[in-house]
Formats: structure tokens, sequence, C-alpha cells
């Protein structure tokens, strides 16, 4: 991305402190991010527990990978890797971090746009820029699980601000449920462990959220692609 070691390590920390206080914000806030959630129920609206259940461990293993950063630690590739990183961790904050305001005003379309970009960029850099995971770096390995994590809670983010801004309170038609388990299916196809489980993780999210326990078809059909992308994950990464 063009950038120093000097100028990431202090962008990259600056960037996670500016989303944990916008976070901070949305939870203790009237209204609260929970409140606009409930205003506006959609078809991929997730159980807002499991965003919570996902933040946390991520914002950890953050703070480790930004100590790594800061210090420098591993080998030229391992930070050169990390510094390259850095602008589309830095990205993603601010744009969650601005999301929030947005979001907790209810203006939901507006809010959409930083999610369309974060998850885009995240995707993006995946795709394009990540190198291989190396499993026997520290570094590498926080990388990767920083990036991916990042990129999964995008999707479902993507998901659900898309559907509340604009189809509250509409169901499913039968092509989006089509499309949903043959777009999950997909991106299973072609994820390792980490981003797959984040994908799998997003549904039962949204399975939950959409009532499989009080037997949602919706619901269930989410559970079922949960499963599904669950299998897809890891029989090809186990036969890798």
């Amino acid at each position: 991305m063009g950038i120093s070691h000097s100028t990431a390590r202090y962008i990259a920390p600056a960037s996670f402190l500016f989303d944990f206080a916008a976070q901070q914000y949305g939870l203790f806030s009237s209204p609260n991010m929970q409140d606009i959630h409930n205003r506006n129920l959609a078809a991929f609206s997730p159980r807002p527990e499991f965003i919570g259940a996902f933040f946390f461990p991520q914002q950890i293993i953050q703070l480790v990978w930004l100590w790594k950063l800061w210090n420098a630690s591993g080998t030229e590739d391992e930070v050169r890797q990390m510094v390259d990183y850095a602008p589309i961790y830095a990205l993603g904050n601010v744009c969650i971090g601005t999301w929030m305001f947005f979001w907790n005003s209810n203006n939901l379309a507006t809010s959409n746009i930083f999610v369309i970009i974060n998850t885009v960029a995240q995707i993006a850099y995946l795709t394009t820029r990540l190198k291989p995971l190396n499993t026997k770096s520290t570094p590498s390995i926080l990388t990767h699980i920083v990036a991916k994590t990042f990129a999964g809670i995008g999707v479902l983010d993507l998901l659900h601000n898309t559907s509340a801004a604009y189809y509250k309170g509409v169901p499913p038609s039968t092509a989006v449920q089509a499309l949903t388990g043959v777009g999950f299916a997909a991106a299973a196809s072609m994820s390792d462990w980490i981003f797959g489980g984040c994908l799998a993780y997003d549904l039962v999210g949204l399975a939950v959220g959409q009532g499989i326990s009080q037997g949602s078809s919706w619901g269930r059909l989410l559970g079922g692609y949960a499963a599904m992308t669950a299998g897809i994950v890891f029989t090809k990464n186990w036969t890798k």
C-alpha cells in the first residue's frame, strides 16, 4: 500500500481507538444499536448477541496484532505484510466507526455506504494482496485472522444493513433464498478455515435472528445453509 512502518504503527491503533470509542457510544447512547436494530427488522437481521460474541475476541486478537505491528515483531517479510494491511485495517475501522453514528441516528441508507466500502475493501484485500498463510509465523497467523474476521463480519454487516435500509419487514423471495445459498456455498468453496468459519458463523447468527428456534421456515433454511457452509469448508480444507 506504499506506507512506511512509522506511519502504519500510528494509523492502525488510532483507527482502532476511534472504532472502539464509536462502539461504546453505540452501546450506551439512546437510542442504542439494539434499539435501531429492533426498529428495522428485516430478512437478514441477525441475533444481536452474535455480533457482540464475535466482537469481543476479535478485539483481543486485534490488540495482539497491533502490538506486533507497533514493535515490528517478526521478520522483514512478516512486518511488511502487517504494514501492507494496515491502511485497509484503518479504513475498515474508520468506516465501521463512522457507520455507528448514522446507524444510531436511524439513517440506514447512509450508514450502508460505509458498510459497503469496508466489506468490498476487506474482501478485495483478501483476494488480491494477502500473502499465503504461514502457519509457523505468529505475525502471519495474526494478520490472516484480523483480515479474514474483518471481512467475514463485513459480509454479515452488508446483508444486515442493506436489508434493514431498503427492505424492512419484507420477507425473502424465493430468488433471494436461493441466491443466499448459492452465494455462501460458492464463497465457502474458496475459503480457508478462518474466513469459511466466519461465513458459517454469520449464517448461524442469521438463523437464530430469523427464528429458527420458533420454527421459522427461513430460519431453518439459514440453519441448513450454515451446516452446508461448514461442511464445504471442512471438506475442502481437510482434504487439502
